[in-house]
Order: structure tokens, then C-alpha cells, then sequence
């Protein structure tokens, strides 16, 4: 297996950019001690939609619970009638992902379906040739969607028919701070702007909770089955590329958008180490933070250094070989990722 490790340092001010159900940062207790965390599921999402921005035409995934209306809009411009168009639709999404009898807005399924433009299409297309929903479910397995990058990147599960899922190739770890953090509690007030000057009360109160954190990030992309059948085998060498590489600008510059107005959260990493790898399996870095870092001139430096040190102690003690290794800011951006690129069958 050939791929490509990424390991990211990123220090991120006040923010909150992953929340509990209670509206809280998530965190995760890692050697002993509270961390601050960001998970996968949600910077994946953020680093899907900043790929769809680089490579439109290629990342053209969306994960909806409204397929039976896509489904219903492709059937109608295939020279189906109204009625036959809504039956048809029913019928196919209700095929892929049950449909929610409980909703009583949009028609819709019980769980998100992750589709593209182009599998809409072919579905549309193999119904109004077979009128039956079960055969032109045929259409999507036997075929690769060159405009659905995303869905062989980050992966689709189908409860119903198995034959259409899509292993992801690439894979995320939670985002964990390389120290110990406890979330704070901001207090706020809005202040009523009609409201005269003798009600000096405000419009509104309330609190927030919030946290700052140097993360370690991790992800990885698997080269050799972005270019099998079940991905991306259908693309030429150059649109793989170009994959890759969106994907690699994004995963680093991607951030979760979460209180972006209040809290804005945006920054770029601080360190960002690449290892291209012949074989073996993607190997986390994670245990050089094991030891939580403390520091009262920042963590960013000692982060750092850890990395670098976990590093070469993997390399050094279990052996493990790459056929590229290169850091930023060693390197700048474009570089760093057109060195990766170049490793792409």
C-alpha cells in the first residue's frame, strides 16, 4: 500500500470549533490529563467543502436525506411524465435508504445518502429504460463517478445494498491539543439599541463556553486504491493528481467553520510534516504529545520538537522507510505539495 501521511501542528485561539450537545468544545482525556478536541467528522467536513472550492468539477458529493427531490428532477428532465417522475424517485431512494414515513415536510430517507450529480443521472437514465428501481440501482455499482472525488476520499456506507458502499481512502484522527486545556466560560451582553438611556439593563445576557489549543491533526491518503475500480480508475493520471492535490491543500488549510463570526477560529498550520510511504500502514505521531506538553513560554516550539523527536525514534527503532519527507515551513506550500503529488500513479 502506498500513501501519504500527514502530521499538523495548528495553534487555534479563543474558539469553539467543535461543539457537544450541551454547546461545549469537545474534549478527550489522553494520558491523564483533559485535551482539547476537534473530531474528524468535523473538520472532514470542512476540508470536503474548501476541496469542492479547488476542484469543483471533482468534488461534487453532497450528503442529503433529499435524494427522492434529485432523483425526481433528473427523472423529469429524462422525458418523464410528473407522476411517473415521483414514483419513480420514491421508489429508488426508497431502494437506497428507506424512506422516513414519519416526515411530514419533504419527502425524504431515513439516513444520509452520499450522492453525486453524475450517479442522479445514471440512476434517471437506467429507470426510464427499465422502469424498475431495484435494476437501475446496476447503473452506479459497475460504474466510477468522475465527478464524486469525495466519496472515494471520505467513503459512503449503505445500510441497504452493500454493493454500492465505497471505502474511504483516506483516513482522519481526532484533532487533540498536545497539552492540557480546560474550557472558560465567557460571559456576554448585547446591549438593546432602542432602549433608552434610563434602562441602562441589557437586551441580553448569557454564556459560552470556549477553549484555545496547539491540535495535533493526522490523516492519511491511500494512493494505490484512489486508481482502483471500486475509486477513482476511471480518471486519467493528471485529474488524479489534481485530486491529490486538493485534497492535500485543503486537509492543511481547512479549518471547521463553528462560531466563525464570533469566535473566528481561522488560522494556518504551524508545522506540517509529510511521509510518503512505499508500504506499511499509516502510523499517528500522536504518542510524542503522550506526556502532556507544559510549557509558560507557548506550546507551539516544544510541539514542535516532540514531533521531530517521535519521528525519528519511529524511524530509528522500528525501521520505517519513506520515499519522501519533507516539512513546512522548510518548504513552502506549493512545493511541499507538488513533492507529494509526484508519488501519484
Amino acid at each position: 500500500m502506498k500513501f501519504v501521511e500527514l502530521h499538523i501542528l495548528q495553534s487555534v485561539p479563543v474558539s469553539c470549533l467543535n461543539r457537544d450537545d450541551l454547546g461545549s468544545p469537545k474534549t478527550a482525556v489522553f494520558g491523564g490529563v483533559q485535551r482539547a478536541r476537534v473530531s474528524s467528522q468535523s473538520w472532514k467536513r470542512a476540508i470536503r467543502e474548501h476541496a469542492r472550492e479547488l476542484s469543483p468539477d471533482l468534488f461534487q458529493g453532497q450528503r442529503t436525506r433529499l435524494i427522492a427531490a434529485e432523483l425526481e428532477k433528473a427523472l423529469t428532465a429524462q422525458g418523464l411524465k410528473e407522476e411517473e417522475a415521483k414514483k419513480g424517485a420514491e421508489a429508488i431512494a426508497d431502494k437506497l435508504s428507506n424512506i422516513d414515513k414519519k416526515s411530514k415536510e419533504e419527502l425524504k430517507v431515513k439516513t444520509l445518502y452520499f450522492m453525486s450529480p453524475l450517479e442522479i443521472q445514471s440512476l434517471a437514465e437506467a429507470y426510464k429504460e427499465t422502469k424498475d428501481a431495484k435494476k437501475s440501482l446496476k447503473a452506479v455499482k459497475s460504474k466510477t463517478l468522475k465527478d464524486a472525488a469525495d466519496i472515494s476520499l471520505f467513503g459512503r456506507m449503505v445500510a441497504n445494498d452493500a454493493s454500492l458502499n465505497v471505502e474511504a481512502a483516506a483516513m482522519f484522527s481526532h484533532a487533540l491539543s498536545t497539552h492540557k486545556s480546560d474550557n472558560e466560560i465567557d460571559f456576554f451582553s448585547a446591549v438593546d439599541d432602542l432602549q433608552g438611556k434610563d434602562k441602562p439593563d441589557a437586551g441580553m445576557i448569557g454564556t459560552l463556553e470556549y477553549n484555545s489549543a496547539t491540535y495535533y491533526r493526522f490523516a492519511a491518503l491511500n494512493f494505490g486504491m484512489l486508481a482502483d475500480e471500486g475509486h477513482l480508475a476511471a480518471l486519467l493520471k493528471e485529474e488524479r493528481q489534481e485530486v491529490v492535490r486538493s485534497f492535500l491543500r485543503a486537509t492543511i488549510l481547512a479549518v471547521p467553520a463553528a462560531r466563525k463570526f464570533s469566535m473566528n477560529g481561522n488560522t494556518v498550520p504551524v508545522y506540517v510534516l509529510g511521509v510518503v510511504r512505499n508500504s506499511g500502514h499509516p502510523m499517528q505521531l500522536i504518542n510524542a504529545f503522550e506526556e502532556p506538553v507544559k510549557s509558560n513560554k507557548g506550546y507551539v516550539a516544544e510541539s514542535i520538537n516532540r514531533l521531530k523527536e517521535e519521528q525519528a525514534r519511529m524511524k530509528t527503532t522500528w525501521g520505517l522507510e519513506s520515499a519522501f519527507e519533507e516539512s513546512i515551513p522548510d518548504t513552502d506550500l506549493k512545493s511541499f505539495i507538488e513533492g507529494i503529488v509526484a508519488h501519484v500513479a
